[in-house]
Parts: structure tokens; C-alpha cells; sequence
């Protein structure tokens, strides 16, 4: 159906060129593309499996407590306890040991600064510098220190 470019000894391409006849050209392309989906993937894909890949877990799943965080988040998913996750207790307190064990990572950052002071308050704690004496003095020009006195 198409010619292909003669090989010129030189290592093949990742990419080919194709020249077509004008009847080739005016065949329909038989390509078909897969369906779009309605709504991208969220937490749960449409097999009812966990998306460990979901930005909405921001990265938790792959972190240094990844393993410990699956394992919980998967037991409460897959949960049939009449208070549903409450058989996960323990996958809980697994994951709960390991952020202790690194508070540099997961640490409230929210708590662990002090709330700074309305701008309000700011301003009217700031001292005012007073104008001394001699910055109320206009300064001399060029000209003033450069003209000579009779």
C-alpha cells in the first residue's frame, strides 16, 4: 500500500517515512480510537478496586508509611463490619506507629507555629523613628557647597 524510504545503512529510525498515492491518500482511515471516559478515575475505578494512583491520596500510598497506609485504607474499604472499618483497628494502629516513629514528615504543621497577629495589631506595635534635628535641615545642593564665598 505505501513505499517506504530505502535504508541508508545508518542505524533504523524510531520514526518511518511514508509517501502515499493520491488514491492511498484518499482511502478513509480505518484507525479507531478507544471510547473517552465519561469522568476521569477517582479514589474507587469503576471495578469498585482502590486507585492507589489518585492525587487525592497525595502520595500517601507511596510514602515511607505506604505500606502501612494501604493496608489500612484497603481493610476499611473492603470492610462488612456493622460499623464499617471498625475490624481495622489494628491496620490502623500499625500505621499510626509509623508516622510517630517520623514526625519530621508527618508532624501538624498547622499546630506547631504560632498564629501571627492580625496586620492591625502589627502595625501599631512597630516603634516610630522621630525626625531628629538635624533631618528636618534641608540638605545642601551641589551647587550651594560648590559656589565660592566673597
Amino acid at each position: 500500500m505505501s513505499s517506504e524510504l530505502p535504508k541508508t545503512g545508518e542505524e533504523e529510525s524510531k520514526h518511518k517515512v511514508l509517501f502515499l498515492t493520491p488514491e492511498e491518500a484518499a482511502e478513509p482511515s480505518k484507525v479507531q480510537l478507544g471510547e473517552p471516559e465519561e469522568h476521569p478515575p477517582g479514589l474507587i475505578l469503576p471495578s469498585g478496586e482502590i486507585n492507589w494512583n489518585c492525587p487525592c491520596l497525595g502520595g500517601m500510598a507511596i510514602g515511607p508509611c505506604g505500606v502501612e497506609f494501604r493496608d489500612a485504607f484497603s481493610c476499611f474499604h473492603y470492610s462488612e463490619a456493622e460499623v464499617k472499618g471498625s475490624d481495622c483497628l489494628e491496620q490502623f494502629a500499625e500505621m499510626q506507629k509509623c508516622m510517630q516513629s517520623k514526625p519530621e514528615l508527618f508532624e501538624d504543621k498547622r499546630e506547631a507555629k504560632e498564629p501571627e497577629p492580625p496586620a492591625e495589631e502589627a502595625k501599631a506595635e512597630e516603634p516610630v523613628a522621630k525626625e531628629s534635628e538635624t533631618d528636618k535641615k534641608e540638605p545642601e545642593t551641589e551647587v550651594a557647597k560648590a559656589a565660592p564665598s566673597d
